[in-house]
């Protein structure tokens, strides 16, 4: 699962059965998840050769206790115009998944492009 969050982007895997790895582009946003949770008995593993940056392996609570963290943090009425002003969070990518998304799946009542 892909989460994008004024905390940061994470991709959330279980693998192997049981064990759950909640990444990273960017080591801060694991940063932000370890000290905002807390998650004191968690360990940023970096891995800078892999496709994210940086990694945490965690138990499915820690998840539940992420994703709870998450939903009660939402505190705005436009995701855009909070990440713009969020210091930590570079704006730019955000906005160009969301048109990307836009573009495919259809905004302001319009259908998307047809994919195939």
């Amino acid at each position: 699962m892909w989460l994008m969050t004024k905390h940061g982007f994470y991709s959330i895997v279980e693998k192997p059965q049981g064990e759950f790895q909640v990444r990273a582009r960017e080591r801060r946003d694991l940063q932000n998840l370890v000290d905002r949770v807390p998650l004191p008995t968690a360990t940023i593993i970096d891995t800078p050769k892999g496709d994210y940056a940086a990694r945490m392996v965690v138990s499915k609570e820690t998840v539940l206790r992420i994703m709870e963290f998450l939903g009660n943090t939402v505190d705005y009425s436009n995701f855009k115009d909070r990440i713009d002003a969020t210091s930590d969070q570079a704006h730019k990518p955000y906005h160009e998944i969301w048109g990307v998304l836009a573009r495919v799946l259809g905004a302001y009542g319009r259908r998307g492009k047809p994919h195939s």
